[in-house]
């Protein structure tokens, strides 16, 4: 099996990949936390799986972990690098691995939530499509999907130039967005209208944008009960 080029790319830059999150995420706490939030929007019940898509170093499911202790969490990355960097973080929290493309079949549902940062934004729009019809199905009634993403949009330009401003008042270096730049070669972004109706043709109809800070977005939706 060939193994992604951006898998590749970000594989690169595992060891360090957490701590760059809050210089290269503008609005990194109002970002993630919404994500984490909306797992509040599932219908009633222990939160007792979670799969994270794209899980990288396992930064979000680590917030995940924190919120609802009782979760057992499933990984999902293209990048063994950055799977081996999540388990040696997130230890006994983790029930499973996997170390695929988000394109192939998901691991056996039902989820109560599956979840997933900076990470479908790589796929083409046509698997993107493909992968929330799966999502739908791997979630159990009541479950929720969260999608805190990278978008795309009419402005796009205007969002590149921000997030590259922003970052630099984080304390970013010049070498550090150059490399940035360099992998975000490997975006496919999508815009928050367009994948708010792929989730709806998926099945979802309860689905909102809770959070949209330029090209960053926090995509929620709840498979009904």
């Amino acid at each position: 099996m060939s193994v992604p080029a951006a898998s590749v790319a970000f594989s690169e830059h595992a060891p360090h990949y957490t701590a760059l999150r809050r210089r290269l995420v503008p609005g990194f706490d109002r970002f993630y936390g919404t994500a984490v939030e909306a797992l509040g929007l599932r219908a009633e019940g222990e939160l007792t799986r979670v799969l994270d898509l794209g899980a990288g170093t396992g930064l979000l499911s680590a917030m995940v972990a924190d919120v609802f202790p009782a979760a057992s969490l499933e990984l999902l990355d293209g990048s063994q690098a950055m799977l081996d960097e999540a388990v040696a973080a997130l230890g006994s929290r983790i029930s499973a691995v996997h170390v695929q493309d988000m394109a192939q079949p998901l691991p056996d549902g039902p989820f109560d939530a599956i979840v997933s940062a900076l990470a479908i934004h790589h796929l083409e729009d046509p698997d993107k499509r493909d992968l929330y019809g799966r999502i739908f199905t791997a979630l159990r009634p009541g479950g929720v999907f969260v999608n805190a993403e990278q978008v795309g949009g009419p402005l796009e330009p205007e969002y590149d130039r921000r997030w590259a401003d922003d970052c630099r008042a984080l304390g970013a270096s010049e070498a550090e967005i150059a490399e940035a730049i360099e992998r975000r070669k490997h975006d496919r972004c999508a815009s928050v209208d367009a994948q708010l109706g792929w989730l709806r043709e998926a099945g979802f109809e309860r689905l909102d944008c809770l959070y949209k800070e330029w090209g960053l977005a926090v995509l929620v939706a709840v498979r009904e009960a």
